[in-house]
């Protein structure tokens, strides 16, 4: 691929932001600020809270070492979940965190579809993170309007009301799908969401800026597009796709996955940092070389698949294994499926009605999760 062709199909697919004109006006403290040990850093949202724009997911971390570092270097947001690592990633995070928990921003999430669940579901996160409060307490994974019941929202609000969380908010990987919803109720005061440079819809970016107008705080996750597991990174790329990200004013701040002392030290290269035209060509040829693997979660094959798939899914389930190295995360959310969804073959299908707009060869990758994980 040469070059003049990269940079056309780049610019063509929509990977840079729009010009700051074209955007709402945004708060003075929107913007980064560098702090005086060199890290940057934005307000989230009406919260208040001033956090590095490089966070810390703690996801797939298993070296506590790791967050001590990241700590003594300044990194001051850390995101966690109930679900993670079947609890013991909790465990790890707070014993990590130990007596410098209150300088940070400490978020954890919950899967409960019902108030008595969640409620119970913070009590263990509390106990288990060694901490009487959150900074941020989410409902985990919410793909629609329907999964935010009031309820939920409800028993949000009762741990807000009984300290136990100062913030509350919601993490989605379909942020189009649920922003309205998150706008007209007008509770949430968090939105974590997966965001990344091969994520271009204008519905995108569109849901960031009114999120952002309405002084909702916005953290991206899943920012490496893929991850970077299972193959050698580009030069530069890590910080290049945290760059594009943070070129987004409404993002305040990011939750990359960190494994390694080395990965750490990537992600801090984009911060502070300006994307410029090599950081554009590295992204370029990186979306290039994953466009056939990479589902964007841009939800347009949804109630597609004659079998009931939910595809997506199916192929974040894959990305994690492939791309963050994370094969018994993959294969516990795969096997987390109902049954009779979890046992489809898309080999015994004559033919697949699925085409992906952005060219993921969808059949073939999940064939490809159903032999990885089945």
């Amino acid at each position: 691929m040469n070059s003049d062709f990269s940079r056309r199909d780049f610019l063509a697919a929509g990977l840079v932001l729009p010009a700051a004109s074209a955007l709402p006006s945004l708060s003075a403290q929107a913007g980064p600020a560098a702090g005086a040990n060199g890290l940057s850093y934005r307000v989230l949202g009406q919260t208040g809270l001033k956090v590095t724009t490089v966070g810390f997911g703690c996801m797939i971390t298993s070296d506590p070492a790791v967050i001590s570092q990241a700590l003594d270097l300044g990194v001051n947001y850390f995101d966690t979940a109930r679900n993670y690592q079947g609890g013991n990633n909790e465990r790890m995070v707070g014993a990590a965190l130990g007596n410098k928990r209150k300088s940070v921003v400490l978020s954890s999430k919950t899967e409960a579809n019902d108030k008595p669940a969640a409620l119970e579901q913070l009590e263990t996160s509390l106990k288990t993170l060694g901490t009487d409060y959150l900074d941020i307490w989410y409902l985990h994974g919410r793909s629609s309007p329907e999964a935010i019941s009031d309820e939920l929202v409800e028993a949000q609000e009762i741990a807000k009301k009984q300290g136990k969380t100062r913030f509350i908010g919601v993490s989605t990987h379909r942020l189009p799908a649920i922003s309205e919803a998150v706008l007209r109720a007008g509770k949430m005061e968090v939105v974590l969401a997966t965001y990344n440079f091969t994520m271009t819809d204008p519905a995108m970016n569109a849901a960031i800026a009114e999120l952002h107008k309405a002084g909702v705080g916005l953290v991206a996750m899943k920012v490496m597009g893929g991850g970077m597991r299972g193959r050698k990174p580009r030069e530069g790329l890590p910080a290049a796709a945290l760059k594009w990200v943070l070129k987004n004013p409404g993002i305040a701040t990011t939750i990359p996955s960190m494994t390694d002392s080395d990965q750490l030290q990537q992600n801090l290269q984009a911060m502070p940092g300006t994307f410029s035209d090599a950081d554009r060509k590295v992204l370029s040829a990186r979306l290039e070389e994953i466009r056939p693997i990479y589902c964007r979660m841009c939800g347009r094959c949804d109630g597609k698949c004659p079998q009931g798939l939910p595809v997506s899914d199916v192929l974040r389930y894959l990305t994690y294994a492939e791309g963050y190295g994370q094969f018994p995360l993959g294969r516990e959310r795969f096997l987390g499926l109902p049954g009779n969804l979890a046992r489809v073959r898309c080999r015994e299908c004559a033919s697949c009605p699925i085409e992906c707009p952005n060219g993921v060869r969808v059949t073939e990758r999940l064939i490809r999760a159903q032999e990885l994980f089945g």
